[in-house]
């Protein structure tokens, strides 16, 4: 355990070492506070508190879907650009296994989306107070704890996607462009029977709240769940049976 926990500190350490690192962070910021700006100067007509901000912001309808574009973004090479610079091999003579060093690979991933989403409405919720206001209704962190939560989830399986991707192909550019296109893709709802079994539909969680209607007849909450926990694990077992199999070069 002790071992596992260390190539975790390993792989975050390298991911934050890097230039680019804060960049998601930054630019969740700015906009944050921009938007929350913007309503404040022109949106006059907008009864908007700091939760109504913070929940829309959070939302998949909202920056959710961006922040989930980021995550794709800053891991999908997480993977692959070790074996582009040569560096896997130094992992692979140190004496663990190829699961642990993968693992670890997707745990870091994993709190760098978590990071990304509780950054989100960390921002959104400062900068919604500052201009905004706070004005608590019934109800309000109910809704901010689904928002919140749909991105997630939203945020990890898109990730999770992109993993995969960088690992059978080890190439960060085709794992990117995957997991951009299912992202846009998630969008689209084909009206048969048979496309409440593919991932895009299930992906947002949010669509169940407050009584809402599934995109396609006979999806339901715990359909949905089931349905994305296969595919992680589908993408997971295909990622982990590669990358142990697989020679390295």
């Amino acid at each position: 355990m002790r071992s596992f926990m260390n190539l975790i500190i390993n792989e975050w350490l390298k991911m934050s070492k890097k230039r680019s690192f804060f960049i998601p962070y930054a630019i969740i910021a700015v906009i944050s506070v921009t938007i929350a700006w913007v309503i404040k100067r022109w949106g006059g007509e907008m009864d908007m508190s700091v939760y109504g901000y913070t929940t829309l912001m959070s939302s998949i309808a909202g920056f959710g879907k961006f922040a989930a574009m980021l995550a794709i973004i800053f891991t999908a090479g997480i993977v692959s650009k070790e074996h582009s610079q040569g560096t896997i091999k130094f992992l692979l003579i140190r004496g663990q296994s190829r699961v642990k060093i993968l693992a670890s690979k997707y745990v870091v991933a994993l709190l760098f989306t978590l990071s990304l989403v509780v950054w989100l409405n960390v921002t959104c919720f400062a900068s919604g107070a500052l201009f905004l206001g706070i004005k608590q209704s019934s109800g309000v962190w109910n809704n901010l704890l689904i928002a919140a939560g749909s991105s997630l989830v939203y945020s990890i399986v898109y990730m999770t996607l992109a993993f995969m991707m960088g690992v059978l192909t080890r190439s960060s550019g085709a794992a990117m462009g995957l997991g951009m296109t299912s992202v846009v893709l998630s969008s689209i709802v084909i009206p048969k029977s048979f496309y409440k079994y593919v991932l895009f539909p299930n992906v947002d969680l949010s669509v169940y709240s407050h009584g809402g209607q599934p995109p396609i007849e006979g999806m339901t909450l715990p359909f949905s769940i089931a349905v994305l926990a296969v595919y992680i694990v589908l993408f997971l077992g295909a990622s982990f049976v590669t990358f142990k199999r697989r020679d390295i070069a």
